[in-house]
């Protein structure tokens, strides 16, 4: 399994596509504006508490509160209050936490109101950036997450990661964190922890712990709301917490950028500095690497699948759904269940992909084709849990109902990626309407050329749009041409001007229409 972080940057925005062997799992952004990561830490104060939803909504600048519920406050919450106002005030400059003296905790079961008044000053940290109509969602149980490890201040706990299942290796991290752990700070120990020397843990560590020092030095007479401590870079945020020794590329196309991940991954893996590269091509880089032709095929609303079958994802402000179609090979099964097991298998897969690829989040209800073999229903359902290992998102999954339902939840922290796949319709009299991109009707013909060579067809010619036959005849190799490469088998392409733009039909030796 070869993994591939290909970066492009722009004037406002980068955007990062993570390949698993060539296929695009993972989209994302960092604008300039977004001034909301999850991570960022603020300086805030209490607009008011609401007892009658036990939370509190907090200015943090955004044009909406962000929201506080009781359950986020963390249980060390009258430390932190202390905290923030002595050394807001600067009758504290020691900001090591080994002498400080901590106060009682809060009960786990208590009220807003008892705790936290208007206009009290805080330190929030964004868990879910703002979505739709909603600000952001914050916590002032604070963290601050490095490459091996996370560090919880106000804390006394060791935590190991849940993904590392070996004892020994678990004992024996918690031995050497332990030895190191600064006296008032907990630690998180993060998956890639495993295997690690205790000087890697450490030096890990005293960065974290620099970065606490430089956010407490902002807080002296600090503005409200103010951002005191933001998330390192999206690129190098990325490598810190998916990169490991599957990566076989890194490419970038902007040399300021591209010294900033080497030195990254210099200081992290510097056995692995060689995989960064500069892509100095005229071409686009997402173009070359066949990004742009994914990215148009997989954010519609029906996502097309290996042996016809498909996906229809559709979007409610609650909830998603997703039906799962079995196309053309319901007609051909010999053994319904098989195929039923077969179409289920692939979608599962390709589900999996479609929720990191969109960022999908919330409550996802999924419309497998019914299977009678209660066998099947559980092969199903521990393949999708194997696909879905490697989601960083935190996610529950439900065993099929006797509907063929399977319900999944899945963190939502940041808005969904949503890519427009439409196009204006060329062929419109009226303006407005739109029609499938031109790269998806491309495909769509592609997959239906391959049904139709399996039936052995000698001879085919297919007419179309002249657009769509100029698309595929131009260019060194053109699409026929690759066609011809895969196939042995030329396809002859004749332009019709009475075709609308998403028309085509294949007409066999004899001159006869295919259905």
């Amino acid at each position: 399994m070869d993994k591939e972080l290909i970066i492009r940057s722009s004037s406002e925005e980068v955007d990062f596509a993570l390949l698993k062997d060539g296929k695009l799992i993972e989209l994302q952004k960092d604008e300039d504006g977004n001034n909301f990561s999850v991570g960022d830490v603020f300086i805030a104060k209490i607009r008011k508490a609401v007892p009658g939803l036990n939370a509190a909504f907090v200015n943090v600048g955004y044009e909406k509160d962000a929201f506080l519920h009781y359950h986020d406050l963390g249980p060390k919450l009258p430390s932190l209050l202390k905290f923030t106002k002595r050394v807001s005030t600067g009758k504290l400059k020691d900001f090591s936490l080994k002498n400080f003296p901590f106060e009682k905790d809060i009960d786990k079961n208590g009220k807003i109101a008892d705790v936290l008044k208007s206009n009290q000053s805080l330190l929030v940290q964004i868990v879910k950036e703002p979505i739709s109509t909603k600000g952001p969602r914050i916590s002032s149980e604070l963290s601050i997450a490095g490459r091996y490890i996370v560090l919880v201040p106000f804390s006394s706990r060791i935590s190991i990661s849940q993904k590392i299942e070996d004892r020994e290796e678990k004992d024996r991290l918690k031995r050497l964190v332990k030895s190191i752990t600064p006296q008032g700070f907990g630690i998180i120990v993060r998956t890639v922890a495993q295997g690690k020397k205790v000087a890697e843990l450490d030096k890990d560590l005293q960065n974290l712990l620099s970065r606490w020092t430089a956010m407490c030095k902002k807080l002296h007479r600090a503005h409200h709301p103010t951002k005191v401590l933001g998330e390192m870079n999206k690129a190098s945020s990325i490598l810190r917490d998916i990169f490991n020794d599957t990566f076989t590329g890194i490419t970038v196309d902007d040399e300021t950028l591209y010294y900033q991940i080497k030195d990254y991954v210099q200081e992290i893996a510097p056995e692995k500095e060689s995989i960064v590269k500069l892509y100095q091509s005229k071409n686009p880089i997402f173009e070359k690497f066949g990004i742009e032709r994914q990215i148009k095929t997989s954010f519609g609303k029906t996502v097309s699948m290996a042996k016809g079958a498909y996906l229809v994802i559709e979007h409610t402000e609650a909830l998603h759904v997703i039906d799962v179609n079995s196309g053309n090979r319901s007609n051909k099964a010999n053994n319904q269940e098989d195929t039923a097991l077969e179409v289920n298998l692939i979608a599962a897969t390709e589900m999996a992909r479609q929720l990191r690829l969109r960022d999908m989040g919330g409550i996802i209800v999924v419309d497998f084709i019914d299977m009678t073999n209660a066998a099947n229903r559980q092969k199903l359902f521990n393949h999708l849990r194997d696909e879905m290992k490697d989601d960083r998102a935190k996610h529950k999954i439900l065993p099929p109902s006797k509907f063929g339902l399977i319900q999944i939840t899945r963190q939502r922290v940041r808005p969904e990626m949503e890519i427009k796949t439409r196009e204006e319709n060329p062929d419109a009299i009226i303006n407005g309407s739109e029609i499938e991109a031109p790269i998806g009707l491309v495909q769509k013909i592609t997959q239906d050329l391959e049904r139709l060579l399996k039936k052995d067809y000698k001879k085919m010619t297919l007419n179309t749009h002249p657009f769509i036959a100029a698309f595929l005849t131009k260019g060194i190799p053109s699409v026929r041409s690759k066609w011809f490469l895969e196939h042995k088998k030329w396809v002859k392409i004749l332009p019709r001007d009475a075709y609308t733009y998403l028309e085509y039909h294949f007409f066999d030796k004899d001159g006869n229409q295919i259905k």
